[in-house]
Protein backbone atom coordinates (compact mmCIF):
# COMPACT_ATOMS: atom_id res chain seq x y z
CA UNK A 1 0.00 0.00 0.00
CA UNK A 2 1.39 3.77 -0.70
CA UNK A 3 2.44 5.31 1.86
CA UNK A 4 0.27 8.87 3.16
CA UNK A 5 3.22 10.86 2.09
CA UNK A 6 3.00 9.28 -1.27
CA UNK A 7 -0.50 9.87 -1.79
CA UNK A 8 0.14 13.42 -0.81
CA UNK A 9 2.61 13.72 -3.82
CA UNK A 10 0.03 12.18 -6.11
CA UNK A 11 -3.00 14.16 -5.39
CA UNK A 12 -0.50 17.18 -5.74
CA UNK A 13 0.68 16.20 -9.06
CA UNK A 14 -3.01 15.81 -10.21
CA UNK A 15 -4.16 19.22 -8.97
CA UNK A 16 -0.99 21.10 -10.63
CA UNK A 17 -2.03 18.92 -13.72
CA UNK A 18 -5.80 20.43 -13.77
CA UNK A 19 -4.28 23.96 -13.11
CA UNK A 20 -1.64 24.03 -16.40
CA UNK A 21 -4.65 22.38 -18.36
CA UNK A 22 -6.96 25.45 -17.21
CA UNK A 23 -4.03 27.97 -17.72
CA UNK A 24 -3.25 26.09 -21.40
CA UNK A 25 -7.19 26.40 -22.11
CA UNK A 26 -7.84 30.05 -21.37
CA UNK A 27 -4.41 31.03 -23.37
CA UNK A 28 -5.86 29.85 -26.39
CA UNK A 29 -9.25 31.10 -25.80
CA UNK A 30 -7.57 34.97 -25.09
CA UNK A 31 -5.83 36.09 -28.35
CA UNK A 32 -1.99 37.33 -27.65
CA UNK A 33 -0.84 39.97 -25.95
CA UNK A 34 0.12 42.89 -28.35
CA UNK A 35 4.14 43.23 -28.80
CA UNK A 36 5.97 45.71 -26.08
CA UNK A 37 7.09 47.97 -28.17
CA UNK A 38 4.04 48.53 -30.29
CA UNK A 39 2.04 49.48 -26.78
CA UNK A 40 4.98 52.31 -26.35
CA UNK A 41 4.81 53.20 -29.90
CA UNK A 42 1.19 53.91 -29.37
CA UNK A 43 1.63 55.48 -25.75
CA UNK A 44 3.90 58.12 -27.48
CA UNK A 45 2.07 58.91 -30.18
CA UNK A 46 -1.04 59.66 -28.38
CA UNK A 47 0.50 61.65 -25.50
CA UNK A 48 2.15 63.97 -28.01
CA UNK A 49 0.14 67.37 -29.19
CA UNK A 50 1.91 67.36 -32.08
CA UNK A 51 3.67 65.14 -35.22
CA UNK A 52 7.00 62.97 -33.66
CA UNK A 53 9.81 62.13 -36.81
CA UNK A 54 10.91 58.90 -36.75
CA UNK A 55 14.21 60.19 -34.82
CA UNK A 56 12.55 61.48 -32.00
CA UNK A 57 10.46 58.09 -31.29
CA UNK A 58 13.34 55.70 -31.82
CA UNK A 59 14.86 57.77 -28.85
CA UNK A 60 12.65 56.88 -26.81
CA UNK A 61 12.36 53.37 -27.68
CA UNK A 62 14.00 50.70 -25.97
CA UNK A 63 16.71 49.41 -27.59
CA UNK A 64 17.17 46.89 -30.74
CA UNK A 65 13.46 48.07 -32.04
CA UNK A 66 12.88 48.26 -34.91
CA UNK A 67 11.26 51.27 -35.01
CA UNK A 68 10.45 51.41 -39.25
CA UNK A 69 9.20 47.80 -38.83
CA UNK A 70 6.50 48.85 -35.67
CA UNK A 71 5.38 51.91 -37.29
CA UNK A 72 4.01 50.01 -40.00
CA UNK A 73 2.82 47.53 -37.94
CA UNK A 74 0.55 50.11 -35.82
CA UNK A 75 -0.19 51.63 -39.01
CA UNK A 76 -1.61 48.59 -40.42
CA UNK A 77 -3.19 47.90 -36.96
CA UNK A 78 -5.06 50.97 -37.00
CA UNK A 79 -6.09 51.08 -40.68
CA UNK A 80 -9.77 50.06 -40.37
CA UNK A 81 -10.10 52.24 -37.31
CA UNK A 82 -12.15 55.18 -36.44
CA UNK A 83 -8.04 56.76 -36.09
CA UNK A 84 -5.47 56.23 -38.01
CA UNK A 85 -1.90 56.49 -37.90
CA UNK A 86 -0.56 58.84 -40.77
CA UNK A 87 2.41 60.73 -42.01
CA UNK A 88 2.53 64.23 -42.30
CA UNK A 89 5.76 66.04 -43.41
CA UNK A 90 7.75 62.89 -42.65
CA UNK A 91 6.90 62.64 -39.05
CA UNK A 92 3.95 60.46 -37.46
CA UNK A 93 0.51 61.42 -35.72
CA UNK A 94 -2.77 59.84 -35.16
CA UNK A 95 -5.54 61.66 -37.09
CA UNK A 96 -9.04 60.86 -37.42
CA UNK A 97 -10.20 58.58 -39.94
CA UNK A 98 -11.12 60.33 -43.15
CA UNK A 99 -14.53 59.27 -43.81
CA UNK A 100 -15.65 60.34 -40.25
CA UNK A 101 -14.22 63.66 -40.82
CA UNK A 102 -17.55 65.31 -40.67
CA UNK A 103 -18.38 64.50 -37.35
CA UNK A 104 -15.42 66.88 -36.20
CA UNK A 105 -16.67 69.48 -38.22
CA UNK A 106 -17.34 72.60 -35.59
CA UNK A 107 -20.50 74.65 -36.14
CA UNK A 108 -19.82 78.20 -34.70
CA UNK A 109 -22.70 80.99 -34.06
CA UNK A 110 -21.63 84.73 -34.55
CA UNK A 111 -23.21 86.81 -31.79
CA UNK A 112 -24.10 90.62 -33.36
CA UNK A 113 -25.43 93.03 -30.83
CA UNK A 114 -28.94 94.69 -32.41
CA UNK A 115 -28.45 98.41 -33.01
CA UNK A 116 -31.24 100.91 -31.09
CA UNK A 117 -32.81 101.51 -34.18
CA UNK A 118 -33.30 97.15 -35.15
CA UNK A 119 -34.41 96.88 -31.76
CA UNK A 120 -37.23 99.67 -31.97
CA UNK A 121 -38.14 98.12 -35.81
CA UNK A 122 -38.45 94.76 -34.51
CA UNK A 123 -40.66 96.43 -31.74
CA UNK A 124 -42.76 98.33 -33.74
CA UNK A 125 -43.17 94.95 -36.38
CA UNK A 126 -43.85 92.51 -33.40
CA UNK A 127 -46.66 94.90 -31.99
CA UNK A 128 -47.88 96.45 -35.00
CA UNK A 129 -48.03 93.51 -37.79
CA UNK A 130 -48.54 93.55 -40.68
CA UNK A 131 -47.06 96.76 -40.91
CA UNK A 132 -45.03 98.89 -44.11
CA UNK A 133 -41.50 100.75 -43.93
CA UNK A 134 -43.53 103.81 -43.82
CA UNK A 135 -45.80 102.70 -41.16
CA UNK A 136 -42.75 102.22 -39.29
CA UNK A 137 -41.01 105.27 -39.56
CA UNK A 138 -44.63 107.21 -38.72
CA UNK A 139 -44.30 105.52 -35.41
CA UNK A 140 -40.53 105.88 -35.06
CA UNK A 141 -40.49 109.61 -36.57
CA UNK A 142 -37.80 109.00 -38.03
CA UNK A 143 -36.84 107.41 -41.57
CA UNK A 144 -35.58 103.40 -41.82
CA UNK A 145 -33.01 102.52 -43.48
CA UNK A 146 -33.07 99.50 -45.43
CA UNK A 147 -29.92 98.27 -43.41
CA UNK A 148 -31.82 97.73 -40.78
CA UNK A 149 -34.75 96.23 -41.84
CA UNK A 150 -32.22 94.04 -43.84
CA UNK A 151 -30.45 92.99 -40.54
CA UNK A 152 -33.58 92.07 -39.28
CA UNK A 153 -34.36 89.65 -42.27
CA UNK A 154 -30.80 87.98 -41.73
CA UNK A 155 -31.86 86.79 -38.85
CA UNK A 156 -34.95 85.12 -39.75
CA UNK A 157 -37.37 87.00 -36.87
CA UNK A 158 -39.14 89.20 -39.67
CA UNK A 159 -40.51 88.28 -42.98
CA UNK A 160 -42.76 90.20 -45.76
CA UNK A 161 -46.23 88.88 -45.85
CA UNK A 162 -47.61 90.48 -48.41
CA UNK A 163 -48.25 93.97 -50.46
CA UNK A 164 -50.52 96.92 -48.78
CA UNK A 165 -53.23 97.43 -51.07
CA UNK A 166 -52.26 101.15 -51.41
CA UNK A 167 -50.82 103.17 -54.38
CA UNK A 168 -46.94 101.48 -54.60
CA UNK A 169 -48.10 98.05 -52.89
CA UNK A 170 -45.36 98.34 -50.48
CA UNK A 171 -44.58 95.30 -48.67
CA UNK A 172 -45.75 94.04 -45.26
CA UNK A 173 -43.99 92.72 -42.43
CA UNK A 174 -44.64 90.20 -39.65
CA UNK A 175 -42.68 88.02 -37.05
CA UNK A 176 -41.68 84.68 -37.71
CA UNK A 177 -41.68 81.42 -35.43
CA UNK A 178 -37.74 81.81 -35.35
CA UNK A 179 -38.64 85.27 -33.22
CA UNK A 180 -41.11 83.03 -30.96
CA UNK A 181 -38.07 80.41 -29.98
CA UNK A 182 -35.25 83.26 -29.92
CA UNK A 183 -37.53 84.67 -27.08
CA UNK A 184 -39.35 82.27 -25.50
CA UNK A 185 -42.83 82.74 -26.30
CA UNK A 186 -45.80 80.62 -27.11
CA UNK A 187 -47.26 83.49 -29.24
CA UNK A 188 -47.35 87.08 -29.98
CA UNK A 189 -49.95 87.20 -27.39
CA UNK A 190 -47.63 86.58 -24.89
CA UNK A 191 -45.54 89.46 -25.23
CA UNK A 192 -45.58 92.02 -22.18
CA UNK A 193 -48.58 94.22 -22.59
CA UNK A 194 -49.09 98.05 -21.08
CA UNK A 195 -48.99 97.56 -17.29
CA UNK A 196 -46.08 95.12 -17.78
CA UNK A 197 -43.98 97.18 -19.78
CA UNK A 198 -44.44 100.26 -17.37
CA UNK A 199 -43.73 97.67 -14.35
CA UNK A 200 -40.38 97.12 -16.15
CA UNK A 201 -39.38 100.60 -16.56
CA UNK A 202 -39.73 100.20 -20.81
CA UNK A 203 -42.33 102.78 -20.82
CA UNK A 204 -42.80 105.97 -19.12
CA UNK A 205 -45.11 105.94 -16.16
CA UNK A 206 -46.51 109.43 -17.35
CA UNK A 207 -47.42 108.91 -20.65
CA UNK A 208 -50.17 110.96 -22.66
CA UNK A 209 -53.76 109.99 -22.10
CA UNK A 210 -55.59 107.40 -24.61
CA UNK A 211 -51.71 105.97 -25.20
CA UNK A 212 -52.29 101.88 -25.59
CA UNK A 213 -49.91 99.45 -26.64
CA UNK A 214 -51.86 97.19 -29.52
CA UNK A 215 -52.85 93.74 -28.98
CA UNK A 216 -50.52 91.83 -31.31
CA UNK A 217 -51.51 88.84 -32.98
CA UNK A 218 -49.25 86.46 -35.30
CA UNK A 219 -52.25 84.98 -37.70
CA UNK A 220 -50.64 84.13 -40.73
CA UNK A 221 -53.55 85.08 -42.99
CA UNK A 222 -53.28 88.23 -44.96
CA UNK A 223 -55.03 90.85 -43.66
CA UNK A 224 -58.17 92.54 -46.43
CA UNK A 225 -55.89 95.33 -47.39
CA UNK A 226 -53.24 92.81 -47.90
CA UNK A 227 -51.96 90.88 -51.37
CA UNK A 228 -49.81 87.83 -51.52
CA UNK A 229 -46.36 88.02 -53.01
CA UNK A 230 -45.53 87.09 -56.45
CA UNK A 231 -43.62 84.17 -57.04
CA UNK A 232 -40.11 85.23 -56.67
CA UNK A 233 -40.35 88.35 -54.29
CA UNK A 234 -40.19 86.17 -51.29
CA UNK A 235 -36.43 84.99 -51.88
CA UNK A 236 -35.67 88.53 -52.91
CA UNK A 237 -36.91 89.73 -49.63
CA UNK A 238 -34.99 87.11 -47.76
CA UNK A 239 -31.53 87.72 -48.60
CA UNK A 240 -31.03 91.64 -49.42
CA UNK A 241 -27.43 92.81 -49.11
CA UNK A 242 -26.85 94.54 -46.18
CA UNK A 243 -26.57 98.27 -46.01
CA UNK A 244 -24.62 100.70 -43.45
CA UNK A 245 -27.71 102.46 -41.15
CA UNK A 246 -28.03 105.86 -42.15
CA UNK A 247 -27.04 109.21 -39.79
CA UNK A 248 -30.88 109.62 -39.77
CA UNK A 249 -31.46 106.62 -37.76
CA UNK A 250 -32.33 107.48 -34.15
Amino acid sequence: MASLAEKRVEHLEIVENIVEQADAEQSSAQPEGRPEELRLLEALLFASSEPLDTASLAKRMPEGVDIKAALAQLQADYAMRGVNLVRVANKWTFRTAGDLAWLMTRESTETRKLSRAAIEVLAIIAYHQPVTRAEIEEIRGVVTSKGTLDVLLETGWIRPRGRRKTPGRPLTFGTTEAFLSQFSLEALGDLPGLEELKGTGLLDSRLPSGFSVPVPSDDPALREDEDPLEDGELELALAPPVEPEGDAEG
